[in-house]
């Protein structure tokens, strides 16, 4: 009876025999389903990217040029950039000044206002006219209007109150007014939109 029960045995396979036979038909069919589902998903999500692409007229608004030789030293503009206002203000030398002899330590987002203009047109600030608090547009680019106790401009929303490089002073925003990407194409005219 042992020699039945011995010659009865099944013999065993190693792992090393299975793997030495390389890829299997099951791995291909892993490879190919896992691949058309990969070009399924691409195929369904393609159009919702589309749809979220910027509209013509958005395109067309990417660049602002602004003809800057009539604001006089102490004036501003109020221009439209992607549907938002843009402040184009001509700095006293006394506005300068009064920015530069702030210490950063006093500011909430500190920068200097040559971090906030282009060399050697330091008297031309150009920034957002959206309050960073709640996105209302703050009173002080026009004349008469009022430009808080800083010199700068006033959210009369909640009270934020920005200096004359449009740092903010005091109030509950938190950021200083944010500075668009700009570049100077002639000594009068400003291309707003544009990296430079």
């Amino acid at each position: 009876m042992a020699t039945k029960a011995g010659s009865a045995e099944v013999p065993q396979t190693t792992s090393a025999d299975v793997e030495g036979d390389g890829l299997r038909r099951r791995d291909y069919l892993k490879v190919a389903a896992v691949s058309f589902a990969g070009v399924g998903a691409v195929v369904a999500i393609a159009p919702l990217l589309v749809q979220m692409a910027p509209s013509a007229d958005v395109l067309a608004q990417a660049t602002t040029e602004v003809d800057i030789s009539k604001v006089q030293p102490g004036q501003g503009i109020k221009v439209s950039w992607r549907k938002q206002p843009v402040f184009v203000r001509n700095l006293t030398p006394k506005e300068i000044a009064e920015a530069n002899a702030v210490k950063l330590s006093d500011l909430r987002d500190p920068q200097t206002l040559a971090e906030r203009t282009k060399p050697g047109k330091q008297n031309w600030l150009i920034t957002l006219g959206v309050c960073t608090h709640l996105g209302c547009v703050p009173l002080g680019i026009s004349e008469g209007e009022n430009r808080g106790p800083y010199g700068g401009y006033f959210c009369p929303c909640h009270g934020s109150q920005y200096d004359t490089a449009a740092r903010i002073r005091q109030g509950p925003a938190p950021k200083n007014l944010a500075v668009p990407d700009y570049k100077f194409t002639a000594a009068t005219t400003v291309l707003i939109g544009a990296k430079g």
